[in-house]
């Protein structure tokens, strides 16, 4: 229903929020204490809130603070997934922080194609929240890797660069993607490439070109090859509904 980039804390410490029918999706990039129908949270740069419909939220802020954030509402079906209020992006950040800027800057022309980008978002909180065992949690340079490639599958992403985004040698970089996923970073970065196509080519209207643009794939002809090796349909076929998950 709205979003933006906010800023608060120009004409004041403190604001006092209710918005009765939506939720409020905000990514922080500063300090300042929250609290959600009383309830306590400190936010720091990075972190992300979900707020439900209804709840009071009282900010008090340090100084000027500038978020993203996205009012919306949420279809009331579907299998139910508890997220906390507050979490912490960390090594996701610059992918969250992505996809809401694209949102954001997507809704004038393309509100399709921002609902697609908020769901995406939503859809990343969900899965930050999934209990996970300790050992089985991405080791931290691997988080740091897929977060660089997240933000960065418009333009060319040669593995030698992914390793230097993740803090680690070219074939640490490749043992890691190996052990985590079973597949090569090219691999990855490839199927990563064709997932986000097909999700545009279904939930958006931007034309077919933007949509190879969008996923670093400029030559038609590369993407449309692309699309019936990955997908099993062309890029047409793809947005009418036929093909596969890659």
């Amino acid at each position: 229903m709205s979003l933006g980039v906010g800023v608060h804390g120009t004409t004041g410490p403190t604001d006092v929020f209710r918005l009765p029918d939506l939720w409020q999706l905000h990514l922080y990039r500063y300090t300042a204490d929250l609290h959600v129908d009383g309830e306590p949270h400190a936010i720091r740069p990075g972190y992300v809130s979900l707020v439900p419909p209804g709840a009071e939220v009282r900010y008090r802020y340090r100084g000027r603070s500038e978020h993203l954030y996205a009012h919306l509402r949420l279809p009331g079906d579907g299998d139910p997934v508890a997220v906390p209020v507050v979490q912490d992006a960390g090594a996701l950040t610059p992918a969250f922080s992505e996809l809401l800027l694209r949102a954001i800057a997507s809704a004038p022309r393309g509100p399709r194609r921002a609902d697609a980008e908020v769901w995406s978002a939503l859809w990343r909180l969900a899965g930050m929240a999934e209990p996970s065992r300790s050992d089985s949690r991405p080791h931290a340079s691997f988080a740091a890797a897929v977060a660089h490639i997240e933000s960065h599958l418009a333009a060319r992403l040669p593995v030698p660069e992914v390793a230097r985004a993740a803090g680690v040698s070219h074939n640490h970089l490749l043992r890691l993607f190996r052990a985590e996923t079973g597949v090569t970073v090219v691999a990855y970065i490839r199927r990563r490439r064709m997932e986000r196509a097909r999700h545009l080519l279904r939930e958006s209207t931007l034309p077919i070109p933007a949509v190879a643009a969008a996923v670093g794939i400029e030559d038609l002809q590369a993407f449309n090859k692309a699309c019936r090796r990955e997908l099993g349909a062309s890029p047409r076929a793809v947005r009418a509904g036929s093909g596969e998950p890659s």
